[in-house]
């Protein structure tokens, strides 16, 4: 008997951001990430791209907005499939929504936790809709979440060894050993110029 093959879909059909800001704020900070790794050949930076935690089950996924995975190589792939990676997802950010917020705070955090192992999970509110203050972090202690609210404005993460920092409206890296934020795209296209 021939062995069935399970397909686990790229897309889902739905649009990635919810508003500009949203879009913005995700695009930084994998863009952030990436510079900021982009010597390391053992970590992976990438953000809406499809997460599977069951062999054989692609109904078992998440696409965290953005997230970070050490230890595995640095290379372009079309989803993530945990037991071909051999590991979970090391810190994931989520940008909430209303729409977003009842999965946000809800099926995903118990995924990220129990079944992905994630260490680090901040979330931020970009438009500022419902979440008081607009960024929280969730620090996994044994199987529990943590909750950490910012101190004038900042969270730190010791995973990535960065701060967290909310910068007018929008969510800003900055590094604590060489005290300069990450760059954004723009800033770095304005240096070429």
């Amino acid at each position: 008997m021939a062995k069935k093959t399970v397909n686990y879909p790229e897309t889902d059909g739905k649009p990635m951001a919810e508003t500009e800001r949203h879009m913005k704020v995700t695009i930084n900070t994998i863009y952030a990430l990436r510079w900021h790794f982009r010597d390391r050949k053992d970590v992976y930076v990438w953000g809406n791209l499809f997460v599977y935690y069951e062999k054989g089950n692609p109904k078992k996924c998440v696409a965290p907005d953005t997230f970070v995975v050490f230890g595995v190589p640095n290379r372009e792939r079309r989803v993530y499939l945990v037991w071909e990676e051999g590991k979970g997802l090391d810190v994931v950010f989520e940008f909430t929504s209303k729409k977003t917020r009842k999965e946000d705070f809800g099926r995903k955090m118990d995924i990220y936790r129990g079944i992905l192992g994630v260490r680090e999970l901040f979330i931020f509110d970009p438009l500022r809709e419902y979440l008081v203050p607009p960024l929280v972090g969730y620090y996994r202690l044994g199987d529990k979440w943590v909750r950490n609210e910012p101190k004038e404005n900042k969270l730190v993460s010791e995973v990535l060894g960065l701060e967290i920092v909310i910068v007018n409206e929008t969510l800003r890296l900055y590094d604590l050993q060489t005290k300069t934020f990450l760059p954004t795209p723009d800033e770095l296209i304005s240096k070429m110029t």
